[in-house]
């Protein structure tokens, strides 16, 4: 039986340095727990425009096409500032989720004990806070037609976008919301904004639609995005899995991520529609950018790009119990006060580098054996 297969994409900045601790933690499930995967890895963003004058080549879109899962580093930086809109850096990764069809942003917002003090709301408010936010991400007003800047009948100028979701495009990103919620406390809350967007009407319906027909098993709550916004910094730990659509998911989902201390320290996953083999097309990212300004450094936090791993376990490779050895080898070496420069606190000790956290998980992880 051939190895599962996983395409690497470091990218710019930072990406490269936080990859390089990935790849040692992914060989180290290989020598000790016999969790053999067929590495490669290939330019985008920044990097692959440099090299080939395009943020993503076809071959590349190709490869990543083929493979079990891909893992992201970063992309962009300021010397991308000046090019063309669609050779920008941020074209390539935008390029992937839709050629991969990845529809399903997951976004967990977790806030691990050791980090509780550093988020901007009170400890009591956000110790244990174990959410998850799932994102339309291939359509909505990012994508919808007509879109633009023309000229009005006034003498000024319009922009436009449009709002625009299908009944399929609905009920399958509800689907993947649903099957996580199975997964954890069988929960599901959906947010729009029914009040006022009939975009908002056929969401709640179309959602509804699915529970009522095929997970009935579910507990279902609606509530308009505004409404949720406000109740995630006021009592966030009375959610658990929730789904929007692409432009709330992408407003409630860095607006959880602070409830967490540090978006530094916080992974995604992009999924799609399962493959010949069963298992979703699937990009893993962390969700902290390219940070150039401390790029070849060593001050990078990798515990993003290692949690974004972890979770290629969980979703990708049915991993489950080594996903959890991961993540609670990650929360030990927080714990154990080992830290980056950007999660220092007054009496910490000096900060770690980036390679330093990197021998702490994996010292973690031996102790975990």
């Amino acid at each position: 039986m051939s190895n599962p297969t996983l395409l690497i994409l470091p990218g710019d900045g930072i990406g490269p340095e936080v990859m390089t601790e990935v790849r040692r933690i992914i060989d180290w499930f290989g020598d000790k727990r016999g969790l053999k995967f067929d590495v490669a890895e290939d330019l985008v963003g920044g990097a692959a425009y440099d090299a080939h004058g395009t943020p993503l080549t076809d071959k590349t879109m190709a490869h990543a096409q083929s493979v079990d899962a891909v893992l992201l580093g970063a992309v962009g930086g300021p010397k991308y500032d000046d090019l063309d809109f669609s050779v920008k850096p941020e074209r390539g990764l935008l390029r992937l989720r839709k050629e991969m069809d990845l529809y399903a942003n997951l976004r967990p917002a977790q806030c691990f004990d050791a980090l509780a003090d550093f988020s901007s709301l009170k400890r009591d408010i956000v110790a244990g806070l174990d959410i998850m936010i799932v994102r339309e991400l291939t359509s909505g007003i990012y994508f919808g037609e007509p879109r633009g800047i023309q000229a009005d009948n006034e003498g000024g100028r319009v922009g436009v976008n449009t709002q625009r979701y299908t009944t399929n495009e609905i009920r399958r990103v509800a689907r993947s919301a649903f099957e996580l919620a199975r997964r954890r406390s069988n929960r599901l809350c959906s947010m729009e904004k029914a009040n006022v967007m009939e975009s908002g009407i056929l969401w709640r319906e179309e959602v509804q639609w699915v529970h009522d027909n095929e997970y009935p098993d579910v507990e279902l709550t609606h509530m308009y995005a505004d409404a949720g916004a406000m109740q995630l910094v006021r009592a966030p730990k009375q959610f658990d899995v929730i789904v929007t659509d692409n432009l709330f998911g992408d407003l409630l989902s860095d607006a959880a991520a602070m409830l967490t201390g540090s978006l530094g320290m916080l992974p995604s996953a992009s999924l799609g529609a399962p493959a010949e083999n069963g298992r979703p097309k699937a990009l893993y990212e962390p969700v902290h950018g390219s940070a150039p300004d401390i790029a070849g450094q060593g001050k990078a936090n990798p515990c993003a790009c290692i949690l974004s791993f972890a979770m290629a376990l969980r979703y990708s490779f049915d991993q489950g119990t080594e996903a959890d050895r991961l993540e609670a080898a990650v929360e030990s070496v927080l714990r154990d006060g080992v830290r980056t420069a950007d999660l220092m606190q007054a009496g910490d000790r000096d900060p770690a580098s980036t390679t330093q956290v990197g021998d702490a998980v994996l010292k973690a992880l031996d102790a975990s054996l």
